[in-house]
């Protein structure tokens, strides 16, 4: 199994924050970009990856090829993020069988369905389903934590 050092939900997938504060203050040289739609999108997957931090690797995978990818052994030197625009997708990941121990919310805006949840958190009735799957039934830890160095907002009380 991959040595996943962060999982993330945030809209934006790859912007300022995860370049200038998560991906140093976690020595990540690997950032791997679940999305379906964006993953059939060449353009859009190179202009993520043009984003990434100089000298990480970045991937951006469909579900099926992330649960694949993530699943293969470590060899031993990489420390990946993961990034997703929805908790689901962490759902999906976690039923595929792919590990995951901890899952932080980060930038999830308004759009559709989302209504307000913690901070700048905002999610469908769907995705707090989900979130709470993963917490009650998976054992996932799920919280909110905009950066690095800001305190960890534990979100059970809110589900």
């Amino acid at each position: 199994m991959r040595n996943i050092v962060l999982a993330r939900v945030d809209d934006r997938l790859i912007h300022g924050e995860v370049v200038t504060a998560w991906t140093p203050s976690l020595s990540a040289n690997r950032i791997v970009i679940v999305d379906d739609q964006v993953a059939a999108d060449k353009f859009n997957k190179r202009v993520l990856m043009a984003l990434a931090p100089q000298g990480t690797k970045v991937a951006v995978l469909s579900v099926e090829g992330a649960t694949k990818a993530l699943q293969k052994p470590d060899p031993g030197n990489e420390r990946v993020i993961v990034l997703t625009k929805t908790p689901i997708v962490f759902e999906q990941l976690l039923d595929g069988g792919v590990e995951i121990k901890e899952v932080c919310l980060g930038g999830m805006g308004i759009r559709g369905d989302r209504k307000p949840f913690i901070n700048n958190v905002s999610a469908s009735p769907d995705e707090v389903d989900s979130i709470r799957r993963m917490k009650n039934e998976k054992g996932v830890h799920v919280y909110y934590q905009l950066v690095p160095e800001q305190k960890v907002v534990d979100i059970s009380n809110l589900l």
